[in-house]
């Protein structure tokens, strides 16, 4: 046994001892977005603190709990709070959360985000369904030994976010009468926030849209065989020719206003997720 799988099953075997729920949907929570906990049936709240291997989320805003309850019909598992690789964290510890998800149970995995908008298209508040991504954080969480029990050496990236998912997240939003955007997300490295040239290159090569998250937890979904779905709130307006300096505070407040959109369009795709 590897000492990955290890210490997911410590992991796990210790989350056993708190819930008997079986969620069948995992859930996280980024800059700003953590009140989608807030509609789910809390049954049982954990701190990160208490579960063995688990980081601690450093960052404002990141709640640091693992919520275990049901929104809508679905049993779900929730982050809130996530770890960022900027924090110090290996991107095996970034995203050993969603590996212990995984063996808990789930299934589908929604991952949300807050995100600088580089398509000129997008204006700050608005919705991105994610389609695709590019990895350019410089580091890779399936690097080093492959422990066969998890997923495949070699895992296919092709359809890193789910077609048939993708399509439910934006039919519940225009039921909703919420207007979304769909595109690329870029993740980086961070924490600063980029160059005016460094905005131009990443548009260059296909991004609409950048952040500090999102990328690894997909890879190592997608390594398990999870189905996945991602949206990004569109917080700040990252056009080279008119960029004006980033106010953190900002961000926070433009992520939380657009939150109830979409807190109700992933209540929505929870919701119609087949049994």
């Amino acid at each position: 046994m590897t000492e990955l799988r290890k210490n997911i099953d410590e992991a796990v075997a210790f989350l056993r001892t708190k819930t008997a729920m079986k969620p069948t949907v995992g859930i996280i929570l980024g800059t700003g977005l953590g009140g989608l906990a807030k509609e789910i049936k809390a049954q049982t709240v954990i701190e990160y603190g208490d579960i063995p291997h688990f980081p601690l989320s450093t960052v404002e805003s990141h709640h640091g709990k693992l919520i275990f309850g049901k929104l809508g019909n679905k049993e779900v598992v929730a982050m809130q709070g996530r770890f960022h690789y900027y924090e110090g964290y290996t991107m095996q510890q970034v995203t050993f959360p969603v590996r212990v998800m995984k063996f808990l149970g789930i299934t589908t995995l929604l991952i949300s985000n807050a995100a600088g908008g580089m398509n000129p298209q997008f204006r700050k508040g608005c919705v991105m369904v994610i389609t695709d991504h590019i990895n350019l954080i410089g580091d890779n969480p399936l690097i080093g030994p492959n422990d066969d029990t998890i997923g495949p050496r070699f895992p296919d990236m092709s359809e890193p976010y789910n077609r048939e998912l993708i399509a439910l997240a934006e039919q519940v939003a225009l039921e909703m009468k919420i207007r979304t955007e769909r595109g690329v997300f870029v993740a980086v490295a961070g924490p600063n926030l980029e160059t005016r040239a460094e905005y131009r290159f990443l548009r260059f090569i296909g991004a609409d849209a950048v952040g500090m998250s999102t990328v690894p937890e997909n890879i190592v979904a997608v390594h398990m065989g999870l189905k996945v779905v991602g949206f990004s709130i569109i917080t700040d307006e990252c056009f080279p020719d008119a960029l004006e300096p980033a106010n953190v505070e900002e961000i926070i407040a433009v992520a939380s206003s657009t939150e109830p959109k979409l807190t109700a369009i992933m209540k929505g795709v929870v919701e119609r997720l087949p049994s």
